[in-house]
């Protein structure tokens, strides 16, 4: 069965796009920490970031580099936090968090959001991409 994220790449699964290229798709977290919470993903369904290939790997993260400066213009913030932890959806992805405070980093802290929440932040970083 497809990942979540594999559903989101086909289309399936509707969200809030950032970024896409042939190999990597950057999105709004639909249950986000901090506005601006994006998660970029390589397309290929990989379960853990220590088992893609480097040229994905490398990619991913090259990927990512150019997203967080546009989250950073679009969304207050003293830096934006990265972070991988792989447990809750079987497909590898890195999460780009707009920090002021290490309490936006709290994964087990959720804002509530609505879609028009969601679809307004999404156009202000692509509007800085």
């Amino acid at each position: 069965m497809p990942s979540t994220f594999s559903r989101i790449v086909s289309g399936e699964i509707p969200a809030h796009k950032i970024a896409e290229t042939d190999d990597y798709l950057a999105f709004l977290d639909v249950m986000p920490t901090a506005t601006g919470h994006t998660l970029v993903i390589p397309k290929k369904e990989v379960d853990y970031l220590f088992d893609l290939d480097d040229d994905l790997y490398n990619g991913l993260m090259a990927f990512a580099k150019k997203i967080a400066p546009a989250i950073e213009k679009a969304v207050p913030c003293k830096r934006i936090g990265v972070a991988v932890v792989g447990l809750e959806v079987p497909h590898v992805h890195v999460h780009l968090i707009p920090l002021n405070s290490m309490a936006d980093m709290n994964f087990s802290h959720k804002l509530k959001v609505s879609q028009e929440e969601l679809a307004a932040t999404a156009a202000e970083i692509r509007a800085f991409l």
